[in-house]
């Protein structure tokens, strides 16, 4: 396949050459590495009405947001700044001008001088499809991981010709711009962490599923949903907040995995640091629980996002599978706090030094990883299904190799039990919600939310009644 990939001097070429689109090309922050792709291919002249530069800030809320200040790398600059360059076009080129039309735009922040902050910024393009007054957008976040400002702003300067290449070329399937993204780049180099297309033409491409994409095919390690269910940018989510995280299975969420999040909110409602507004809880699923096979089930994920919402929850997807690597994740948003949702069976697996044999450190090393500073684990009993007892976690609970470190944990208030649940409610799991459900069973409104239940047995969610 790599081998049918064009360059980016090929793709230049034939956006200049073989399109037939003319356009604008607006530039903040890294240059114009994209125009330039452009001009030093040749042909420019068929496919660029307008390449322009507003380095200077004043500038750029004078085109762009009618000259009042707002933050520059934002998804909203770089909207207003498609909008006014598709719009210049129609205002001037509409009767003159025979082909499409397509404006893009980048804000991005590349590398400073002293290298003290992190490069990232937005892209995104307008293209006329079958209504030139009402064009098809894309819009995408990258952050941008090398640690040279030249390499980032080739890097950059790709992205923008593939992001232009895909859009014209292959602008009736967004799933199809998306994976050629990265032609020419490499995750190491370039990370795409969120998606979004929009228009006339676009209206059956649900932005959930392509962002799913993304982590599927590696462009990203995680998205997120908020409460009702629109896809968001992780950092705009996160930066500089509490944040709350309960993982599992969620197919679909049951009273337990409800209590767990309220009960856990309760708390740390009580630290000096909560505020509403900057306290956020996560449903966050595992990649790996999401497949079937080699493939992820479409489906199902938009099934256990839809009931997630439904109950006011927000969503994330990632491709962890330890607990220290979710943590490492968060570290760059500058959380406040982190509190980390565990049942005392998932507990027992993140002391298992079996699961450690890649690291050095082995299970030291992915402890000191996982409780960091600022992250604690609330902690929940469970209960023995063959006896009916309700395991706390008490130093006899571990073994002789981890009880020193289990005290050590605990001493250092790393660890909250938390011990409010019903017993009744300890008694749910997944196996057995999966068996009701399945059987078409009634009782299972016993142990979700009663709408929850509702909604799957009307939609007849995750094979409801197929063994009758």
């Amino acid at each position: 396949m790599a081998n049918n990939i064009l360059s980016i001097k090929e793709k230049s070429v034939r956006i200049n050459i073989d399109s037939m689109y003319y356009g604008a090309i607006a530039e903040i922050g890294g240059g114009q590495e994209t125009a330039r792709h452009l001009f030093q291919a040749g042909g420019a002249s068929n496919t660029v009405a307008k390449s322009i530069s507003a380095y200077d800030k004043l500038f750029s809320d004078h085109f762009y947001n009618q000259g009042m200040p707002s933050r520059y790398v934002a998804e909203d600059r770089v909207r207003k700044m498609v909008d006014y360059e598709y719009d210049e076009l129609i205002k001037i080129l509409d009767k003159k001008n025979s082909q499409k039309f397509f404006a893009f735009a980048n804000t991005v922040e590349t590398l400073n001088f002293m290298k003290t902050n992190r490069g990232s910024g937005w892209l995104g393009m307008a293209v006329e499809g079958t209504d030139r007054y009402k064009p098809n957008k894309i819009f995408i976040h990258v952050k941008l991981h090398e640690n040279d400002t030249l390499l980032q702003q080739y890097s950059l300067g790709a992205l923008g010709i593939n992001l232009i290449y895909g859009g014209l070329f292959q602008w009736e399937d967004p799933r199809k711009i998306l994976l050629s993204l990265l032609d020419n780049l490499d995750v190491e180099r370039v990370e795409i962490d969120y998606i979004y297309v929009e228009g006339p033409d676009l209206k059956w491409c649900d932005n959930r599923l392509l962002n799913l994409m993304l982590v599927s095919h590696n462009m990203t390690p995680a998205i997120m949903f908020d409460q009702s269910g629109k896809v968001q940018q992780p950092g705009d989510m996160l930066y500089k907040k509490n944040v709350i995280v309960l993982r599992g299975y969620f197919r679909p969420i049951n009273n337990l995995g409800m209590e767990f999040i309220e009960d856990s909110l309760a708390n740390f409602k009580r630290d000096e640091d909560y505020k509403p507004d900057n306290t956020i809880a996560f449903c966050e699923i595992s990649l790996k629980y999401l497949m079937q096979g080699e493939k992820v089930d479409e489906k199902d994920f938009l099934h256990r996002v839809d009931l997630l919402n439904m109950m006011g929850q927000n969503v994330m997807v990632s491709k962890f599978y330890r607990y220290f690597q979710l943590v490492k994740y968060f570290e760059q948003f500058k959380l406040i706090k982190l509190r980390l949702v565990v049942g005392l069976p998932a507990f027992d697996k993140i002391l298992e030094s079996s699961n450690y044999t890649d690291l050095r450190g082995g299970l030291l090393e992915a402890t000191g990883a996982l409780f960091q500073e600022n992250v604690k684990v609330y902690l929940y009993p469970f209960i023995d299904m063959n006896t009916g007892e309700v395991i706390y976690p008490e130093d006899s609970h571990f073994s002789e190799t981890n009880r020193i470190l289990w005290q050590y944990l605990n001493a250092t208030k790393k660890i909250l039990i938390l011990k409010s649940i019903p017993h009744k409610n300890l008694e749910i799991s997944s196996e057995y919600i999966s068996k009701l459900i399945e059987n078409g069973d009634e009782n299972l409104i016993d142990y979700v939310p009663e709408k929850v239940f509702r909604h799957i047995k009307d939609k007849k969610l995750f094979g409801f009644g197929k063994n009758n």
